[in-house]
């Protein structure tokens, strides 16, 4: 282990850039809490499907939304995605979810309502004594702005296709590459251009191209980043401050 990570590494990125892969191994390398933000707008898309209502009705999603009953858990090692009290890890990483998910997302009810959320978990956490990587689209721009390092993956488009196609069939999921292309571009475009918190690298961010660098090589990278940026609690060992 690093080192005890002692504040927030916000963790943004589009599709297939090996986002929740990168943020799991990275919050137990340095001993931290963990929050998959994508998750929880995936729950609240399972639930509008499950009601039979439309995704691009923000008013019957923000409907659903508020009366749902999610919840998602904080550790690396065991992270839950519970729908009325019901584990639901893999629904939510299924084909109608993925493309629900982005106009549901794209609600503003919805995003005040899971942002909201998304802080009281994070303030949890760090009370507890604890860091914390959060992942998502919006992390270092809207829901933890003053983060103290915000990370921005991304890779080419046909690297994040083939490593979607990839994580779908090892899920047991249909896919091909062209198919796991398109559904990215779609994602890309629709989180890019959303009016309400876009897709976008904060102006601060540290961006990592992960496109040629294996999981561990990324890892080793940001967690040096933490540690230079004064992150990393270690007994007997001064954190060397970025400038």
């Amino acid at each position: 282990m690093a080192g005890a990570l002692t504040g927030v590494v916000a963790l943004d990125g589009p599709s297939g850039t090996g986002k929740t892969t990168v943020a799991r191994k990275l919050a137990t390398h340095l001993d931290a809490g963990y929050l998959d933000t994508g998750a929880m707008y995936r729950l609240i898309a399972l639930a509008v499907l499950r009601a039979d209502a439309e995704p691009t009705d923000g008013a019957e999603v923000y409907r659903v939304a508020r009366a749902a009953e999610f919840e998602v858990g904080t550790s690396p090692a065991h992270p839950y995605a519970r729908l009325a009290g019901v584990d639901v890890a893999t629904e939510i990483r299924g084909a109608a979810v993925t493309t629900a998910v982005s106009p549901v997302s794209a609600v503003p009810e919805v995003r005040e309502l899971l942002v909201a959320e998304q802080r009281r978990l994070i303030a949890r956490v760090l009370e507890s004594g604890s860091g914390i990587v959060v992942e998502g689209r919006d992390i270092g721009t809207v829901v933890v702005p003053d983060a103290a390092l915000k990370i921005f993956l991304t890779a080419s488009a046909e690297i994040r296709a083939s490593r979607r196609s990839a994580q779908d069939t090892a899920a047991g999921r249909d896919s091909t590459r062209d198919s796991a292309r398109a559904s990215v571009d779609r994602r890309d475009r629709l989180d890019s251009t959303r009016t309400v918190s876009p897709l976008r690298a904060a102006d601060d961010a540290v961006v990592v191209d992960t496109s040629e660098l294996t999981i561990d090589q990324v890892i080793v990278a940001l967690g040096e980043l933490a540690s230079r940026r004064g992150l990393l609690s270690v007994p007997g060992v001064a954190a060397e401050r970025a400038p």
